[in-house]
Formats: structure tokens, C-alpha cells, sequence
């Protein structure tokens, strides 16, 4: 047996585990982009590489979260909250059937660009931006003129943000910060 071999069975098997006690299996978008006629039709495929997987899981019947890591992975540090806020995750699929199998999307934090120090202004506000984006109406986001339109709602939410004690950052940061040098003791940083 190979190593992918491995690996597929390993998915293929975890799928009938959660299957069996009504849970939904949620994979990443390498076993979708791998072995997609195999996964069981109940899989929610995780696209987080870029934006051109959705599209296709859906056009085979599977759900989709979009989490596209180069916009909505907060760690970028250099990802502004335009960008975030534009994003589209119904890029590439225009049969609204089709769009109804998207689920939604996640924006996510990983370790390596961050500390206790300085996670929630890495966090807030671009979190928010994208939770404006997925909790609106497609119709009322404003993609054209998003600094007219949701800068100043980001404005007030990082205020209110500020007001509960969350450190959020400004809004308006070209980066969202600087990484620290590397891991290690906060004194080495």
C-alpha cells in the first residue's frame, strides 16, 4: 500500500466512523482535489488553498466552507481589510442551486505570525470584515466602493470592540502588524 493509498483510506474509513453516528465529515480540499469520486457524497469539502475549488466541488454535488487563505487567513499580515472584505465566496459559480451548496466561510488565526501579546489586533477588526461579508445579503455588500460604504461600520464596530476591551487594531493599518522575529521567549522578540 502506498502513502496516498494510506492516506485515502484513512480519510475514507473517518468518513464511515462519522457517518455511522450522523455526523457530517468535513475534509480538507486536498482529499476533494485527490480523490474526489471516492469521498462519500455527505463530505463538506474545507477549500483554503484559493478560491478555484469551491466551484468545482459544488458542480459535483458537495458542499463547500470557503476559507481562501490568501484573503481570509488572518496570519497574512499583510492582507489589508479590503481585501478581506471583497473576497467573494460565490467566485466561479453562477447557478444560484449550486451557490445554495456553499455553507459559508471561515476566516482563521494560526500561531506562527502571533503571541498572547498581540493576537486580537491581529484578529480585529479584518475578522469582522469578513463576518460582514458572510452574514450579509449578497445584494447589500458593497464590493465597488467598500471605503465608503464599510469603513465607517468597521469604525464604530472596532470602537465598540475597543470599549469592551478587546484590543483591536485600527482599521485603516496598511499591515496588520509586524511579526515577531521568530518563537521563543517574548524577551528574544
Amino acid at each position: 500500500m502506498s502513502t496516498k493509498d494510506a492516506y485515502q483510506y484513512f480519510v475514507l474509513r473517518a468518513q464511515e466512523i462519522a457517518i455511522s453516528q450522523n455526523w457530517t465529515p468535513v475534509n480538507w480540499e486536498e482529499t476533494f482535489n485527490t480523490f474526489a469520486a471516492n469521498l462519500n457524497p455527505r463530505t463538506v469539502v474545507h477549500n483554503w488553498l484559493g478560491p478555484g475549488v469551491c466551484p468545482k466541488a459544488v458542480a459535483k454535488g458537495f458542499r463547500c466552507i470557503f476559507s481562501n487563505q490568501g484573503v481570509w487567513y488572518l496570519d497574512h499580515l499583510d492582507v489589508p481589510w479590503e481585501k478581506v472584505y471583497t473576497a467573494e465566496p460565490l467566485e466561479g459559480i453562477n447557478d444560484a442551486s449550486k451557490q445554495k451548496l456553499v455553507l459559508g466561510g471561515e476566516v482563521c488565526m494560526w500561531g506562527e505570525t502571533a503571541d498572547t501579546s498581540d493576537v486580537q489586533q491581529t484578529i480585529w477588526p479584518r475578522a469582522a470584515a469578513a463576518a460582514e461579508r458572510l452574514w450579509s445579503r449578497r445584494e447589500a455588500i458593497s464590493t465597488g466602493n467598500a471605503t465608503l460604504t464599510a469603513l465607517p461600520r468597521l469604525h464604530y464596530f472596532r470602537c465598540l470592540l475597543n470599549r469592551r476591551g478587546v484590543q483591536a487594531a485600527p482599521v485603516t493599518n496598511k499591515y496588520a502588524r509586524t511579526p515577531p522575529t521568530g518563537p521563543g521567549s517574548c524577551y528574544e522578540q
